[in-house]
């Protein structure tokens, strides 16, 4: 009989980490479908917008916030171009959580999409660190949609992080004001099988993508390949 139970735990100790490795890289996978659909539809974001971002959040199908009761978060990934100046290739996905949505976002049940585009590299490098507060630590503002809409808006000047959604197939910018925004590390040790920092992830250059983020990485490539942001 303990023969049996030490046999039962040793299957538990693997069964679990990669129970959680395919869930982590399932969520990826779906960030990688949510970016591509998004880009494919007529009123998206615009082009200029998204060739001046360093990086991209993507929280594909967020159920619920738990307004003013918490522990109710959306997830997803982060990835960014490559290099510190973020001028390379789109890279390796970083895992992401967004945490206390504003008051005035009404989801209900309904299934949600978040598309967050960081315009600077403060913005990048502040959420890689730490959690960040929207509208609080970084500027944040709705995004502008449209193909042929301006990165030159004054919303898109000004704010440092520019914010949309995505409901029964409608795309819009979204105020997230309020949220706050932080690495997910535990996430990031279930996708890769072992520690590592979501700013190692993103800078050090070293961490190989997951082959779960082929399409993300594939779409952003070739939607906007160069930084235009970066002169």
């Amino acid at each position: 009989m303990k023969k049996k139970y030490v046999v039962t735990g040793w299957l538990l100790a693997l069964t679990l980490p990669a129970a959680a490795q395919d869930k982590e890289a399932e969520r990826v996978q779906n960030a990688g479908t949510v970016m591509k659909e998004i880009l494919a539809a007529p009123d998206s974001i615009p082009q200029s917008v998204l060739d001046k971002a360093d990086c991209v959040v993507v929280l594909p199908s967020v159920k619920k916030f738990a307004i003013g009761i918490g522990g109710s978060y959306g997830r997803g990934v982060m990835t960014c171009r490559g290099g510190k100046d973020f001028t390379g290739k789109w890279g390796a996905p970083t895992m992401m959580a967004l945490e206390g949505a504003s008051a005035g976002l009404q989801l209900g049940g309904e299934a949600t999409d978040f598309v967050l585009l960081l315009m600077s590299t403060q913005s990048a490098s502040s959420i890689l660190s730490s959690k960040v507060k929207l509208g609080g630590d970084v500027s944040a503002a709705a995004g502008p949609v449209g193909r042929t809409a301006s990165a030159e808006t004054d919303v898109a000047m000004k704010a440092e992080i520019l914010t949309y959604s995505r409901a029964r197939g409608a795309f819009a910018g979204v105020s997230l004001s309020g949220s706050t925004l932080r690495p997910d590390n535990d996430a990031n040790k279930h996708l890769y099988g072992k520690e590592v920092a979501a700013k190692d992830v993103v800078m050090g250059g070293t961490t190989p993508a997951p082959s779960s983020a082929s399409a993300l990485i594939a779409t952003l490539d070739k939607a906007s390949p160069v930084n235009k942001s970066k002169g």
